[in-house]
């Protein structure tokens, strides 16, 4: 999957594309379904599948630290859509300017004039432009006119469940990890590099890896236990702490993981983090030693669910 930072990356051979539009935030199963049907409509045109997403998202743009927890950042969201076979990702820097395009704007200047689709395919409920101004009916008035077809996506349900993003971080802040399962068609992931820490965990006697969130908001918090991939040949299952460290006055969220079974220096690799179980809320302890035996009884319940679960 090519990889196109900003528009003014898009070069005029790239032109010609059937592409989709939006924030695609975990790349859920009706993302999937949405860019199944991309792929299909792409190979009969013989363009490439392309997807034009935005960093930062509108919500982060206009709602800053209000906006919606972010399930994917964008290294996670190019990994899975990699996965799902698109040709082309165009991410959008969303900036006032940006903003300010009018719907029609927006169809003209950047979909027909620099782009230049072929097909277009989007949500129902599809919004564009200055104050959201553009909806499904303009767009498909104006492809008809320029002459690129429009279509649009019906909701996805899973076992009557609609399939959103928002549903998604419902399910995760309900810690009610296994709706979020059949919403995504996979665990829900946290993705990053290894870095140095303040070695608390060594010193509790549990060393932990500690990985940086990389967004204003995280969709998960607590303790869990957890599945990791890219900690050496094999995969690993462990305890992680997803919060601030009350006990000892953290300011910053972080993913910390203790590693069941090992025992080796990770530093500066990159891991994915799957949540399989949560066990409770991140609590501040009177003392390093309560929250010692807290960790302790933690890393238990971890051993005995995985001993009955995985």
């Amino acid at each position: 999957m090519e990889l196109i930072r900003g528009l003014h990356n898009w070069r005029g051979g790239h032109r010609g594309c059937a592409l989709t539009i939006g924030n695609f935030d975990g790349v859920h199963r009706g993302h999937q379904a949405m860019l199944a049907r991309l792929r299909e409509k792409a190979a009969a045109l013989g363009v490439p599948a392309t997807l034009m997403t935005f960093e930062p998202t509108p919500q982060e743009f206009f709602a800053g630290a209000a906006a919606p927890a972010r399930l994917s950042n964008l290294r996670e969201k190019c990994t899975a859509l990699a996965a799902e076979g698109i040709d082309r990702l165009l991410c959008v820097r969303f900036e006032a300017g940006f903003a300010a395009l009018s719907p029609q704007a927006f169809v003209d200047a950047l979909l027909f004039d620099k782009l230049g689709v072929r097909y277009v395919l989007v949500g129902d409920d599809f919004r564009f432009g200055h104050d959201r101004g553009g909806d499904f009916s303009l767009l498909a008035a104006a492809g008809h006119l320029l002459g690129f077809e429009v279509d649009a996506m019906p909701t996805v349900t899973v076992d009557g469940d609609r399939v959103s993003s928002t549903r998604v971080r419902e399910a995760l802040a309900a810690h009610d990890l296994a709706l979020a399962r059949r919403l995504l068609g996979r665990d829900y992931a946290v993705c990053g590099r290894v870095r140095n820490g303040e070695r608390l965990g060594r010193t509790l006697g549990f060393p932990t890896v500690n990985i940086a969130l990389k967004r204003r908001v995280s969709p998960v918090n607590g303790i869990y236990v957890v599945r990791v991939h890219g900690a050496g040949p094999k995969l690993r299952y462990g305890a992680a702490s997803v919060g601030t460290r009350p006990t000892v006055e953290g300011k910053n969220k972080l993913l910390e993981v203790y590693l069941y079974d090992f025992d080796g220096d990770l530093y500066g690799l990159h891991l994915q983090v799957e949540f399989l179980h949560w066990l409770r809320d991140e609590e501040k302890f009177a003392d390093l030693d309560t929250l010692r035996t807290q960790i302790a009884r933690d890393v238990e319940q971890g051993r005995e669910w995985l001993a009955s679960n995985v």
